[in-house]
């Protein structure tokens, strides 16, 4: 920082100092002068985003707006909530902080768009009744409905559609909040780099059956919950389209008990449960190998109401194997020439 110092007490020998020392309004000059916005991120069951229709343009935004003069971010994200979708509600915890270029495209030249500083808070996964709860003002907000996370490129403007995505994924990370300049985090995660929830999850929304799949019942899908020593699982992700899904249990270094089974239209899609010793080397390069949470399987994934019970099955399945509950940590990748614990 320069060396500060009132106009009047600069002698000739301090100015002949090369770039140092600068007076309250110099300093104040040189500073850079940002706007300030905040939105809030809200999801439903699903794990779909909710986004608002405006009078004003046509692509889709989160709720929020800008920070008023003297306004805490926070408190703008309550105030612009409220008076958009007539909801009250805190909104403390922070998910990203990006930086917005001013030479950002879409800002026409007689606004002098200076940059900005976005913050995108926590909203939560909002119930069937909160949703119903919304109340539109007369103007500006004309609608609103829940996408699915892949659909934002086609729904928003690219960088809002970035840092919502961005946002997502620092949610299901749980590190704390993330940092980005133009949507893009400048730390990426495993998430992140392998850009998990670009591509539309499949829809899995039948009622989960626990135990084995009757006989009689054709098994189309068989995938398993392959736990690790701290308590996580075993994901795959594709490095083609971020897709995320179980691993089969082949995977496990030992035989997997049945765990349940959603009965579909041709099939039963099964799980099974095991604890994993060891991973051999990767057989297809194309999947990344991942431990997660299982929470954060099922946020990657749309099974709507019933993987409430599923997940419930697989903690039952984790301390039946005398594991410990895991810590969210960032999903984490694991090396292609195998690893064993």
């Amino acid at each position: 920082m320069p060396q500060l110092t009132d106009q009047g007490a600069i002698d000739e020998h301090e100015r002949e100092r090369p770039g140092t020392w600068m007076t309250p309004a110099e300093y104040g000059a040189s500073r850079a002068a940002v706007w300030t916005a905040a939105v809030v991120l809200v999801t439903d069951a699903r794990g779909r985003i909710l986004v608002q229709s405006v009078d004003y343009r046509a692509d889709r935004l989160l709720p929020g707006g800008a920070v008023d003069a003297g306004e805490a971010p926070s408190a703008a994200a309550a105030r612009e909530l409220r008076e958009e979708l007539g909801v009250d509600g805190r909104y403390p915890r922070g998910l990203v902080v990006d930086w917005i270029p001013a030479d950002t495209p879409g800002f026409p030249p007689e606004m002098r768009f200076p940059g900005e500083i976005l913050h995108v808070y926590d909203g939560g996964t909002w119930t069937p009744d909160r949703i119903e709860a919304v109340r539109l003002p007369p103007q500006e907000i004309t609608g609103i409905h829940f996408a699915e996370p892949a659909d934002l490129p086609a729904l928003m403007d690219p960088g809002d559609a970035r840092r919502a995505l961005s946002a997502l994924r620092a949610r299901i990370n749980g590190c704390g909040t993330a940092l980005l300049e133009d949507g893009h985090p400048t730390a990426p995660t495993a998430l992140d780099r392998l850009g998990v929830l670009r591509t539309r999850r499949i829809p899995e929304h039948e009622a989960w059956h626990p135990g084995p799949v009757p006989e009689r019942l054709p098994v189309r899908d068989l995938r398993s919950w392959l736990f690790a020593p701290d308590g996580r699982v075993l994901l795959l992700v594709s490095r083609a389209t971020g897709a995320a899904h179980l691993p089969p249990p082949t995977a496990a270094s030992a035989d997997a008990a049945p765990l349940g089974y959603r009965h579909a239209e041709r099939g039963a899609h099964a799980r099974s449960a095991a604890r994993l010793t060891a991973l051999a080397p990767a057989a297809d390069p194309e999947y990344a190998r991942l431990l997660a949470t299982p929470e954060q399987v099922r946020e990657l994934s749309d099974w709507g109401p019933a993987g409430h019970d599923e997940l419930a099955a697989v903690h039952t399945a984790r301390t039946r194997l005398g594991l410990p509950t895991p810590t969210r940590t960032p999903p984490t990748e694991l090396p292609e020439g195998g690893a064993r614990w």
